[in-house]
This record gives C-alpha cells, structure tokens and sequence, in this order.
C-alpha cells in the first residue's frame, strides 16, 4: 500500500460513511487574506493587451490545449513590467458587452492570497478578454500527472531539472489552499466556480498554490460550465445542466482524488474502490512511507463525503478548511522547498550574458552584442536585398550601416542617432536594431529609454532571450530590483530553451 501502512483499508472501510465533517465555526484563518498591494480592477485596452503579448503571439500561448483551445490564455507583460495572464474569448462566446463587463466587475473585485487574482478585462468591438495575475509554475495538473515534466524558468532539484512527484505534505498543502480560496469566494458572493479541475489550479513565484479567477466566469453567457469528461461533471449538473455550491463541492472532491492518487480517476470508480475497502489502488504508489494511516483515512473521508449523490450531504468550503487544517504537517517548510524548485539564490544558475547583466557589466554585454551582429533577425536579410532598389530603402541601410559602425567603435551618441533614423523610417523591423539602441541608451545614461527599446525587441521577436536579458540591465538601473529578477529569471529560461534546441 502507498503509505506503508496496513490497516488503512480497514479503517476506511470501519468508517461511518455518513460521519459528518465538523464544523468551523470556532476556526479562524491565520488572516483573511486580502491583498492590498494590487492595483483596482481596469479595462484595458486591446492595443494595450496586444503590445503585451507580442500581438497575441503563438510562443506566448500558455493554455493547456495551444491555440486550439477555445478561449486561449496568453502570457504577458505590462508596459510597467508586470507579468499577467490574459484570456481571449472565442468571439460569440459574449455578444452582450455590457453583460461580460459587469461579470468581469464582480469578479474583479476579489482580492485574495488563494487566488491569482483578476486585474481587469477588454470590452472593445467584439473582443472579450480577462486579465489575471500571471503564475510561472504551471498547473497543478503538471505536477501530478506529468512527473517528468521540466519546469521552464525555476528548474526542479534533480540535476536533470525533472520534476519529483508532488510530496504528500504538499498535496495537503494544495487542498487547504484550494478550499480556503473557495470559502472566501463564498464570504464574498461568488459561491459559484465553474469546472474546477486540475488545471485551475496554479503555482506563484513562491511555489504557493493558487485558484485561477478565470473559473469565476462561465465561458460565455450561455455556455456549458463543465469541459471535462461527463464521468467527473456533478450528478445533479446531468440531470440540470445548473451550476450549484454544491457542485463545486463534488468538483473539490474529484480533485480530493486527484492528490490521493497522482491520477485522473473518475469518482464512480473511485467510490467503488473505497467500497471494496481497495484503498492500493486508489493511492499513488509515490507516497509510500509519506503519510500516516489516519491523515490517508481523513482525505479518503473528505473526498467521499465532497462525491455524495445528494448536494445536500456534501460539506461546504468552510468545513472542509476546519477539517484540514488538523492534517497540514511541515508548515515551516516553504511551498517552493517541497515543490523542488529552486528559488532566490539557489536560482538556476545564470549564463555569462545573465551575469554580466546582474553585474550591469555594460562593456561585455556590448561584446555579446556585436559577436551575435544580425543572425537572430529572421527574414530581415531578405527583406533588405528585396527592397535595396528604393532609394529610400538605400538611405534606411546607409543609416543602419553607420550606425553599426559606431556600435562597433562605441560611439554611442552616433550609434543612437544613426539607429533612430532607421527606425523612425518604418519600412524593416528589426529586433537587433532595437537591442542595440536599447544598449546604446544605458551607456548613455537613458535607462527608461532603453527599458523602451528592450520591451519592443521583444514584441518583435517573443521568444528572443537578448530583448528580456536588456530589460533586467535597464530595469536595476532604474533600481526595480524584483522586477529586474523576473526578467532575469524570464531571460534565463528563453536561453536555456533555445540552447535546448538549437
């Protein structure tokens, strides 16, 4: 058996299937939550939410199914560098404007540590889209059912950077945060979450679990509510199609499930295994020797009790926070410990280029540059020779071409002026034009300007490592340390890829 311990089928099944969770009327949170250092909710606009996400680029998708998802997520980053979420709907998922901008208010409005929170949305035309909090360390779904899944910017402990299975003491971390998020939503009006499963569930900086605020909003105004599998949907959902508190109730007991068993199993054949008092095979064999019988007993319990046919005999969130909160163990011990992934100083350690970065090492970053010349500029070549017979074209390159020059002999002032004529004209875009500006303007004493230049390499080219690298060196010269870390994070993890690959 997983745990390692004998009698835990027995106790499960010795278990008064209809004992009742207790209550938390006398338990208090150790706060309620609430955050204050996010900015109100917004409307933003799509030019904004475009230049945000590199104009809605495929390399920015960030949805479990890609671009064939319905409603895509993207990730993205703001002109004042903070990291979001966004989510595009399919464009009849809300032709009522006024209806989606009144739901996305309310939801708006929640601030919670449990939550990654909803900053705002876009209402123009027949675009709807929703802006979250972004948090880099996947879904929990990753996590559980992909163990050799390689986390991308934070790697795992292992030297192969492959993620450990998920410890038991962390899996008992996810259900108390989850079903805190979930009371609160409740305290505040919006009982209602539509299909929680696995994948709602993400992981912040800090390794800490989240619930995605996206799940607060239907997929449309009249749209399903469940995207799963039938065989994991409430039953009450077949028989209404209604969304209840209760559902959401069964829906936390599927992911119950989940933790214990490292697997998708749907409920019918989970309950049926408790039954047969079958408890091994419900249990993740990865968690041998990790638990005791009674906390494998008690989760057994709540999952059965959350997958009640009646919604009335199912628990509510509050309850189930007072029931799990007995079972947290190594509390002391951050999340992003138990996670393995390396975090602060013990970041994956960073390239020459990152270093010199962290070091504002100007020169060398500038010798990085100039070795590199033109060769991530994709298709910029070709553009060139085709349009070298308009004389205007001629001028543009003669300017570029100076421009490098002076790059190369580190006259900057003219290396500035030369790369801003060429740009100015508009007729070829080039990431590498605006990298080396963006570099030119730090030697000279423009961090902001250059911060400019870095952001709009990266629109051009999403994936490119140098435009995030120059963010961060432009970002602690404007003395935003943890904004300059997450670029640098962000840089280290698009080097590590593309040497990956390449």
């Amino acid at each position: 058996m997983g745990c390692g311990c004998s009698n835990l089928s027995a106790c499960c099944w010795s278990l008064d299937q209809n004992g009742s969770i207790p209550e938390a009327d006398n338990v208090e949170n150790e706060d309620k939550g609430e955050v204050d250092d996010l900015p109100a909710f917004r409307e933003y606009s799509i030019e904004t939410l475009q230049m945000a996400t590199s104009g809605f680029a495929m390399e920015n998708i960030v949805s479990e199914h890609g671009e064939k998802a319905p409603n895509v997520v993207y990730k993205g980053k703001l002109e004042n560098q903070r990291r979001i979420a966004v989510k595009r709907f399919n464009r009849s998922a809300w032709p009522d404007a006024r209806q989606f901008l009144e739901e996305a208010k309310a939801v708006g409005q929640l601030r919670n540590h449990r939550l990654a929170n909803l900053l705002g949305c876009c209402c123009e035309g027949d675009e709807r889209l929703l802006v979250a909090e972004f948090m880099p360390n996947e879904t929990l779904a990753k996590h559980l059912f992909h163990c050799m899944y390689i986390l991308g910017s934070l790697a795992s402990a292992s030297a192969l950077g492959e993620a450990q299975p998920m410890k038991w003491v962390m899996r008992l971390r996810v259900a108390l945060h989850l079903a805190e998020a979930l009371e609160y939503c409740t305290s505040k009006g919006r009982a209602l979450y539509h299909d929680l499963n696995a994948y709602r569930i993400v992981f912040d900086d800090e390794g800490n679990p989240r619930l995605s605020c996206f799940g607060l909003m239907k997929n449309s105004r009249d749209g399903k509510s469940y995207s799963t599998n039938l065989a994991f949907t409430p039953p009450e959902y077949l028989r209404t199609g209604r969304v209840t508190p209760e559902s959401v109730m069964y829906s936390f007991g599927t992911l119950l499930l989940d933790l214990l068993s490292g697997k998708h199993i749907p409920p019918s054949h989970a309950l049926d295994l408790i039954r047969d008092r079958n408890i091994q095979m419900l249990t993740d064999s990865c968690l041998e020797g990790q638990f005791s019988n009674d906390d494998g007993t008690e989760l057994v319990r709540l999952a059965s009790r959350c997958l009640q046919y009646e919604p009335r005999e199912r628990p509510n969130p509050k309850s189930l926070v007072a029931a799990l909160i007995p079972l947290q163990r190594d509390t002391e011990v951050p999340s992003h410990e138990l996670m393995g992934i390396l975090h602060g100083a013990d970041a994956v350690p960073l390239s020459p280029l990152g270093e010199a970065c962290l070091r504002m090492d100007l020169t060398a970053i500038h010798d990085v540059l100039e070795k590199l010349g033109y060769k991530d500029d994709e298709g910029a070549a070709t553009e060139l020779s085709f349009q070298m017979w308009t004389n205007q074209m001629q001028e543009t390159l003669t300017s570029k071409k100076k421009g490098d020059v002076a790059f190369r002999h580190k006259d900057f002032r003219a290396a500035l002026e030369c790369y801003t004529q060429f740009i100015d004209v508009g007729t070829v875009v080039s990431p590498t034009v605006y990298a080396r500006r963006s570099l030119s303007y730090l030697m000279s004493n423009m961090p902001q300007e250059a911060l400019n230049d870095a952001v709009q390499a990266q629109v051009i080219s999403p994936i490119w490592h140098i435009a995030s690298y120059l963010q961060a060196s432009a970002l602690l010269a404007l003395g935003k340390e943890d904004e300059a870390q997450a670029a640098l994070r962000e840089a280290t993890e698009l080097e590590n890829k593309k040497n990956a690959t390449s």
